[in-house]
């Protein structure tokens, strides 16, 4: 029922975003990439402004009761924004104010949405369960687009707002129908023992998490602007219109569905496939700012969004998996905030980017944020192993990695040739 619900939702949810990216980037600023940038970066201010509040909501209080809440709020926000439109009255501050009133909302939906899987299926399936709903959501992504695409061109923005108001009808449906005694009691945190310090002492207290939301935060701030640089590369590089536009997201969307499918069949996440997807989605970027005409530029598309999602699904999962459950609110609220709350810094930089230089710089931008991310990968797990490179002279001119002791006390080193050993 969750995912049932969640799917239509989201797919009226991606509707909205193309039709409100296209309406500020084809109908009220005239191809202006800032002014779309603008838009973004509001919608995810209240990551960072909130993020401290938001987590211990998630874990002091009723999520179901607070999904209701923010799922709500987002339908009427929705539903004002398409009245607006369709008034003929709708200018670009309006669509600023719309923009960070539905960023409050989501900043505190999103934590609570996110840790909720928790409550719908045990500990050993929790790996798979973040997965579909990432699936979901992606799913959304590949229908969502193309969908608002045809409407767009056809009937105008305004009346995809309205549809996309219809379809959180089905998320609360969804919502009420799980029976209150199905769900997981998952610990909450008192009043006087749950702070937010204590969410961000604890991520301090594990550096695996901290490498893995600085990966996260290159990524999701100068990486994840997808809509800014298909935008731009569709009509300024190729000459095409709103169909073109939601067609191409789509495909950025395939490669998501298909991330997400391989995420599901995965026991637990790893690290590797963080920061070799970081790697990945560098190389899959500088194809697509490379490419000589629309089709390569598709192609480029299945990579980045294939690589974006296993980033994104593993990462959360790791980070889900191996919190204390009580902590669990907090530590992915701030995870939420440093995946969200770059946008602000990003999103306009980008748009700075395509405006000034062209649309293959704003994609020059991911490339460097996805390769930084492999490199921050690369260099904690060199140095958390404490690895060495050597060169074998007993097996005729061949590299192995040596391992050293992991602390005082620890075992020795020990020796692995570098094609037989095992990464993490």
């Amino acid at each position: 029922m969750w995912f049932a619900g969640a799917l239509i939702s989201n797919i009226g949810t991606w509707m909205q975003r193309i039709a409100q990216d296209w309406l500020v980037f084809d109908d009220l600023s005239h191809h202006d990439s800032t002014a779309m940038g603008i838009v973004m970066a509001l919608q995810f201010v209240p990551q960072i402004v909130l993020a401290p509040y938001v987590g211990l909501l998630a874990d002091r209080l009723d999520r179901r009761k607070l999904l209701y809440v923010t799922q709500s709020a987002m339908a009427v926000l929705a539903a004002g924004l398409g009245a607006l439109v369709l008034s003929g009255a709708a200018q670009l501050w309006h669509v600023y104010l719309f923009a960070l009133a539905l960023g409050v909302v989501t900043a505190l939906d999103g934590p609570v949405r996110q840790t909720f899987v928790s409550n719908l299926v045990g500990e050993r399936d929790l790996p798979n369960a973040v997965a579909l709903n990432s699936m979901s959501f992606n799913s959304a992504r590949l229908i969502g687009p193309a969908v608002a695409g045809v409407l767009v061109a056809a009937v105008g923005s305004g009346p995809v707002f309205l549809i996309n108001t219809a379809t959180f009808a089905a998320m609360l449906l969804a919502i009420a129908l799980i029976k209150r005694e199905r769900l997981r009691d998952i610990p909450r945190a008192a009043r006087g023992e749950s702070r937010m310090r204590d969410g961000v002492a604890y991520i301090r207290s594990r550096p695996d998490l901290a490498v893995i939301m600085a990966g996260v935060f290159l990524i999701g701030t100068f990486g994840l602007n997808s809509a800014i640089n298909i935008a731009a590369m569709a009509t300024t590089e190729f000459g095409y219109g709103a169909d073109q536009f939601g067609f191409l997201s789509s495909i950025l969307a395939v490669g998501s569905v298909i991330g997400t499918l391989l995420a599901a069949h995965r026991e637990r996440p790893r690290m590797r496939l963080i920061f070799g997807g970081a790697c990945v989605f560098g190389l899959a970027s500088l194809l697509g700012a490379l490419s000589p005409d629309v089709v390569v530029f598709a192609v480029a598309l299945v990579p980045m969004g294939l690589s974006a999602l296993t980033i994104m699904t593993s990462a959360n999962a790791y980070i889900q998996i191996t919190t204390a459950p009580i902590m669990r609110g907090r530590v992915m609220s701030i995870y939420m905030a440093v995946l969200m709350g770059g946008t602000p810094i990003g999103a306009p930089l980008v748009g700075l980017a395509n405006d000034a230089w062209g649309a293959r710089w704003g994609l020059g931008v991911a490339v460097a944020a996805g390769l930084s991310a492999a490199l921050i990968g690369v260099v904690w797990y060199w140095r958390h192993e404490r690895l060495r490179l050597s060169f074998d002279r007993s097996r005729r001119g061949f590299w192995r990695i040596e391992h050293g002791a992991h602390g005082p006390g620890g075992p020795g080193p020990v020796t692995a040739a570098m094609e037989t050993q095992e990464p993490r």
